[in-house]
Formats: structure tokens, C-alpha cells, sequence
């Protein structure tokens, strides 16, 4: 068994050698630019650990890995623009370092570069994996869509913003898992517990990251603390605060400031969360979501102490700082 470690180097060295020489420069310069900016490589990490559970030759595995990270970048490109963003890991986003033209463009490229890694898969197992990629593609589109569309209500609730986050950030992760069982030719039953488990990871995730837009660190968090607050983003705890009667009206005076002080409305918007004790309300839903994931996990019909790995990240992922 690798340890996430060892499959974090493998997942690092396979990305690292990836090289787009293709004309013109312009187009591939901005793929090589993201993809230099590391990140988390949870996700393709995830493939490998998921085939692992099976069997040792987890090679096999790694156009599914890069796939997956090539198309989370894409994404990436595409929702910084979306979102105005300046920041990606503590760089400039692509559309800022170049412009919006480009951030599209080398957005679409890389979606075509991911099917070319997922078309290397073994034949055997390409029709299954490569519909099931697909599927997430579309879901992960959907997700985005929704997001894009709640910045312009206030009525949002928590099931369909629950919905937004399993579609835009969980099944990709579930995508990865799954995969990687496939391939691996693990039974029916283990590869959908891994799926829901990654669900739940992804959920759990993403209630942590909008978490620590608010209350993290700039310095490991790699984005502007505040950065949802500042857009309106709907996020569980914005949500939340306006469901509150008595924080609703002040919400709104926020809401529909057009010229603020951006460490002003921060603080406010961030007091009022703090009043209501919508942090710990958070924090409580994430850890429901880890217990779920737990439960799926120990489904598996694999030795535990194969599973070590997964529980150990999936543990880490939800109490993480950055």
C-alpha cells in the first residue's frame, strides 16, 4: 500500500511532465502557468488511492488522475472569470496575468487535453469510466450554473445550495474514486459506497472552504479572506443570516451598498455571523458529512488497514486551516 504521501509525488512528477508545446504558445502557456501553481492534488491523489485499495500497479491509473486535474483547472480558469477573482493560490489568476479572451480559450483547451488523458485508459474499462467522466463534466457545468444564477437571489435555500455545492465541487471527487475502482475491477457495490463517500468528503470540503473565505487565513488560505462576503456569494453561512429576522435588514443595507469600505463590510457581515453562531453551525454540518463519509468508507469491502489512508485524509480534509 502507498502511503498519500508517496501518491501525492507520484501525482506531482506525472503532472510535472506534462509539457504543451503545441503552437501557439499563447494558447498552452497560460495550462502550464495554473497547473505550476500546485494545489491540494486531492483529487487525482484520490484515483490512485481508490485502485490502491485493489491492487499495487497503480499506473494503470494515472491518465484518470490527470484527467481529473487537468478538467479541475479548467474549471478553475473559467470560475475565476466568472467570479472576477484576483487570486488563485496566492497568484494572479489567469484572466488577470493575461486577459478574459485567453482564460477562456486555454480553459477549452484544457478540457479537450483532459479526454485525451482519459482516452488512455484500457480499453476494457473506457466506455464505463469515460461516461461516467462525462456525467461529472456536465454536473460539475450545472453546479456552476447555479451558483451563477443564486448571485442574483436572496431566496436561496439550504437544500438547493447544498445541491449547488455537491454538483460543482462534490462529484468530481466521488468521479475520481469511482474511477479508480473501475478500473481496479472492484465489485459494483464498493465502487458506488466509494462514490458516496466522496460525496461526502466533497460536501464536507466545500462547507470548509467557504468557511475559511471567512474565518481563515490569508496567508495559507491562498485568497482574499472575505472574498465571498465582499461578492455576496451565497454561501451556507450567508444563507443562513438571512433566513434571521433580525439580522435580515442589515444583510440587505450590505447586500445593496454599491460603495463600501471592503474591510468594513467584511467585519460587519462577519459579526453578524458571529452573533447568530452560524460558525459552529457549520462546523457542525461538516462533521455530520465526515460521519457519513466514515460510514460509507467502512462499507468497502477492503481490510481496514487498506483504508487507513482514506480515513486519514478524509479526517484531515475537514479539519484542515487553509
Amino acid at each position: 500500500m502507498y502511503t498519500f504521501d508517496e501518491i501525492l509525488d507520484i501525482v506531482n512528477s506525472n503532472i510535472n511532465t506534462i509539457k504543451y508545446k503545441n503552437a501557439p504558445q499563447s494558447l498552452f502557456e497560460p495550462i502550464t502557468y495554473i497547473l505550476s501553481l500546485g494545489g491540494k492534488r486531492v483529487r487525482p491523489a484520490l484515483a490512485l488511492m481508490s485502485y490502491n485499495l485493489y491492487k499495487d500497479d497503480i499506473e494503470k491509473v494515472i491518465p484518470i488522475a490527470l484527467a481529473v486535474e487537468v478538467f479541475h483547472n479548467f474549471t478553475l480558469l473559467h470560475d475565476d472569470l466568472m467570479d472576477r477573482a484576483d487570486m488563485r493560490r496566492g497568484k494572479p489568476t489567469v484572466h488577470i496575468k493575461w486577459n478574459d479572451n485567453t482564460a477562456v480559450l486555454s480553459g477549452d483547451a484544457m478540457l479537450i487535453e483532459a479526454y485525451k488523458e482519459i482516452a488512455k485508459i484500457e480499453s476494457a474499462y473506457l466506455p464505463e469510466v469515460l461516461d461516467l467522466f462525462s456525467v461529472t463534466a456536465t454536473e460539475i457545468c450545472c453546479g456552476q450554473q447555479y451558483d451563477m444564477e443564486f448571485e442574483q437571489r436572496i431566496d436561496v435555500s439550504i437544500p438547493e445550495y447544498l445541491e449547488m455545492i455537491r454538483l460543482k465541487t462534490a462529484v468530481l471527487l466521488a468521479c475520481a474514486l469511482k474511477e479508480g475502482a473501475i478500473v481496479a475491477g472492484a465489485s459494483k457495490a464498493d465502487a458506488e459506497n466509494l462514490y458516496n463517500f466522496g460525496i461526502n468528503v466533497g460536501l464536507g470540503f466545500q462547507l470548509k472552504d467557504d468557511l475559511l473565505d471567512v474565518y481563515g487565513e490569508s496567508s495559507s488560505f491562498g485568497k482574499k479572506i472575505g472574498g465571498d462576503i465582499l461578492c455576496n456569494k451565497k454561501t451556507f453561512l450567508l444563507i443562513n443570516a438571512l433566513s434571521d429576522e433580525s439580522a435580515r435588514e442589515e444583510l440587505m443595507n450590505w447586500i445593496n451598498k454599491v460603495d463600501f469600505e471592503e474591510t468594513e463590510k467584511i467585519k460587519a457581515v462577519t459579526d453578524i455571523y458571529n452573533k447568530l453562531g452560524l460558525k459552529q453551525k457549520s462546523e457542525d454540518l461538516i462533521n455530520d458529512y465526515y460521519k457519513e463519509a466514515l460510514i460509507c468508507l467502512d462499507k468497502v469491502s477492503v481490510d481496514k488497514a487498506k483504508k487507513a489512508e482514506l480515513y486519514e485524509l478524509a479526517e484531515s480534509l475537514m479539519t484542515r486551516i487553509s
